[in-house]
């Protein structure tokens, strides 16, 4: 049968882009990028938050285990009945929450997995996604991975504080989520318990989800507290609430994270989580089991050994002529770099890895509009006093 062919006609090929448009919005992992430089020019890596120092012994050896007794195979999609057990207990032990592991959580290969997995269960295209910027690289990406419009709420130093009529407006009848992450990456921001009650009011006002990754929860110094926005009152019903083992356990390269959510959230994560990754490794959610049961006694002596690594840093840094805004959490310290005199961040930060053997992550990254981080870069201090040590000791050449 003949005639003319029904539907719009067909991009010529020797036009077409060779990738997608969504894949043409954003640029690689800045992070990444510098990790590479940092391993070219011999430089300290500074810049991607990875601890270069030996997880638990006792984590370890769960895990090596778990492979000895052949625990090699698929675990169940959603994760291992065990590590999801222990995922609820520690859940109720920190925030005081009942969850149900078979209905409420699921495992995903990271706190990352994790991010987009919930963003694609809950976001449809078109719909708008409220960032706190400066934020963690990814967020950005994952809201137009997901078809969503970024909508962003500046945290302004020193204080990283944000303005709530800002914040409100922000909020529209489009509007399906906010992404907060606290403690912040990379500010160290701890959110405060009244600034998560201007939040889930602005949640509540439009029919909003929050997703909350708190993968740095046990890292808070100052007296500063972590509060999860799933405990405020009716929050439970309207959080996903995003950790992982990556951090606190010194394991980033495990990859195993886990969102809790209610029910019916929970089965459109999982889908998602299922067609993107099958599942996480099985027997390292045995050893994550292990490692979420730790005593108390570990995550004291994490965090202060975190704090003193924090002022280790703060007080060389200042010495050198930075401008430090004090972290309260996580582990990285966002800095002010306009007495060095250099144009930008991309062009400072480049510096440091080539001339000073330092890396850095510049704070333009961090941004929607590259100026308004253009005289920032950011510090991971999630090392050995060694290599702390010997970073301060190249950045010393530096003249402010």
């Amino acid at each position: 049968m003949s005639g003319t062919p029904i539907g719009p006609k067909p991009t010529p090929a020797a036009v077409r882009s060779p990738v997608s448009r969504k894949a043409q919005q954003f640029t690689e992992s800045v992070i990444r990028e510098m990790t590479r430089l940092a391993l070219e020019h011999n430089a300290v890596n500074l810049a991607q938050g990875f601890p270069d120092f030996a997880a638990p012994e006792e984590v370890k050896e769960a895990a090596v285990r778990a492979i000895r007794a052949d625990i090699n195979q698929y675990a169940i999609t959603w994760g291992a009945r065990e590590f999801r057990r222990a995922v609820a207990e520690r859940f109720r032990d920190d925030t005081g929450l009942e969850v149900d592991p078979e209905r409420e959580i699921t495992v995903c290969c990271g706190a990352t997995e994790t991010m987009i997995a919930s963003l694609l269960a809950i976001v449809d295209p078109g719909e708008e996604v409220v960032v706190f910027e400066p934020y963690y690289e990814n967020y950005g990406p994952d809201a137009i991975i997901c078809g969503a419009v970024p909508r962003y709420v500046r945290l302004r130093p020193p204080d990283w504080t944000f303005d709530p009529q800002e914040l409100a407006a922000a909020f529209t009848d489009r509007t399906r989520a906010v992404i907060l992450n606290t403690p912040n990456n990379p500010t160290g921001k701890v959110f405060t318990h009244a600034e998560l009650e201007l939040i889930a009011e602005q949640c509540f006002r439009t029919n909003a989800y929050a997703i909350t990754d708190e993968i740095y929860e046990c890292l808070v110094y100052d007296g500063f507290r972590h509060i999860s926005l799933a405990t405020l009152p009716g929050m439970r019903e309207r959080t996903i609430t995003i950790n992982a083992l990556s951090k606190t356990y010194s394991v980033t390269g495990w990859r195993v994270g886990y969102a809790i959510a209610p029910p019916e959230v929970t089965n459109a994560i999982r889908k998602m989580h299922d067609f993107l990754t099958v599942g996480a490794a099985a027997p390292l959610q045995e050893a994550g089991a292990t490692a979420l049961r730790l005593p108390q006694t570990y995550y004291q002596k994490l965090c202060e050994n975190y704090r003193m690594r924090r002022d280790r840093m703060l007080a060389g840094l200042d010495r050198v002529g930075f401008r430090c805004f004090q972290p309260h959490g996580a582990y990285y310290i966002m800095t002010d770099v306009s007495a060095f005199g250099f144009s930008n961040d991309v062009e400072f930060a480049r510096y440091l890895v080539r001339e000073i053997g330092v890396a850095v992550v510049p704070g333009s990254s961090f941004y929607r509009d590259p100026a308004l981080g253009a005289q920032q870069v950011r510090f991971a201090f999630c090392k050995t006093e060694a290599t702390l040590d010997e970073a301060l000791r190249r950045l010393a050449k530096l003249h402010a």
